[in-house]
């Protein structure tokens, strides 16, 4: 049976990184399960943990007065969900919800804070894994944006 840690050093998104910090991040770590429509997260709620995506799909969802819930962007296994943990004042910008039956890891944000806080060199590493992600997913996001509102007039 595989421990928290080698499903962490397993997974595309910590790949590669050190043993010592697969095994920090693993002891925030808990098995998760997502039913179809469940919400992982809701806009506004505190941001407490992250999820590594294991089986299944997860939208993520903006309301937009007016339209209601848009869909901007859907993760699929492999990929994470959720970066506003590690952003002051750690609250969700958007909605995660389950587009199918969805197995994750949860990892716990203020666990995980308090050892990038306490290891800087495990902060940094994880900062240089998020920022490339928060980055395509802003680009995603922009490229959206221009589906749903067209060129300007």
């Amino acid at each position: 049976m595989k421990t928290f840690e080698d499903i962490i050093a397993e997974h595309p998104f910590f790949r590669g990184l050190d043993p010592v910090f697969c095994q920090l991040v693993a002891g925030c770590g808990r098995n998760v399960v997502f039913n179809a429509d469940d919400y992982l997260f809701r806009e506004g709620e505190p941001a407490d943990q992250f999820y590594l995506i294991r089986h299944g799909k997860v939208a993520f969802e903006v309301n937009v007065p007016g339209r209601g819930a848009m869909r901007f962007l859907t993760l699929q296994e492999g990929e994470i969900a959720g970066i506003s943990w590690l952003v002051p004042p750690y609250r969700w910008t958007y909605t995660a919800r389950a587009v199918e039956l969805t197995r994750a890891i949860a990892l716990d944000a203020v666990c995980l804070r308090g050892k990038c806080e306490a290891d800087h060199h495990l902060g940094y590493e994880l900062f240089k894994r998020f920022v490339p992600e928060l980055a395509r997913r802003l680009q995603a996001t922009r490229l959206q944006m221009f589906d749903v509102y067209g060129p300007a007039a």
